[in-house]
């Protein structure tokens, strides 16, 4: 007879058990899942900024560039989007395919979503007129993705003091550099930006997995300030 209620008690906790565990944390649980900040300012002496007990994290400065339609787009009418940028250039034969191809994948799952924005800041822009991102972008599908060029010394300024990522054109070292892909030296990284700048995520955008973890932090970005 102990046997049967030993049973049928190890029965109940194993069904009921997991209700009140799901029950309990969510109503008392604070069960978040928060994205980090990037590059902390650094003060004189080369220690992070601190105000009020709160890091100084960078932002990324405002901008204009020109996309593949010739509009002008103005980084800081963008302040209320979250943003997906990389750096890469047309003639790229080694990882600028693979970069935006795989980015092609995560802007998919946005494309319809005007309050998230894509754009590929090409490092070559004496070649990647207009006309060129133009006839570059229709191989992909994303009215939310700007392919973007402008001055050359602004796109690198930018890509080193504002996202934070490396950029050089070795030729101008070296004119014995004729090789294209030797030339032009840039990060495969794509960077996640929140609504006010901030950059929350950095990915390889050579590696699927990695693109996958940007879909997801994507997700989590915009649950997260949706309710801020």
């Amino acid at each position: 007879m102990s046997n049967k209620f030993l049973k049928a008690g190890i029965l109940v906790a194993v069904l009921v058990l997991p209700a009140f565990v799901f029950i309990f944390l969510n109503v008392f649980g604070d069960n978040k899942f928060d994205l980090p900040y990037y590059f902390p300012e650094l003060d004189e002496t080369g220690k992070p900024k601190v105000i009020e007990g709160d890091t100084v994290f960078h932002q990324v400065p405002d901008f204009e560039l020109v996309n593949q339609d010739s509009s002008v787009v103005i980084f800081k009418d963008l302040k209320d989007q979250i943003k997906v940028a990389n750096f890469f250039f047309s003639r790229c034969g080694t990882i600028c395919p693979i970069m935006n191809q795989n980015i092609a994948r995560v802007n998919e799952q946005f494309a319809s979503d005007s309050t998230i924005s894509f754009m590929s800041i090409s490092i070559d822009p004496e070649y990647d007129k207009v006309s060129v991102l133009k006839e570059y972008s229709r191989q992909f599908d994303g009215s939310n993705w700007n392919f973007l060029t402008g001055k050359k010394a602004y796109i690198y300024d930018l890509a080193i003091k504002g996202f934070k990522l490396p950029v050089s054109d070795a030729s101008e070292y070296n004119p014995d550099i004729t090789d294209i892909d030797e030339a032009f030296i840039h990060s495969d990284k794509a960077l996640l930006l929140d609504k006010n700048n901030y950059i929350r995520g950095i990915y390889d955008a050579t590696n699927k997995a990695d693109m996958e973890r940007l879909s997801l932090e994507i997700k989590v970005l915009y649950d997260q300030q949706d309710v801020e």
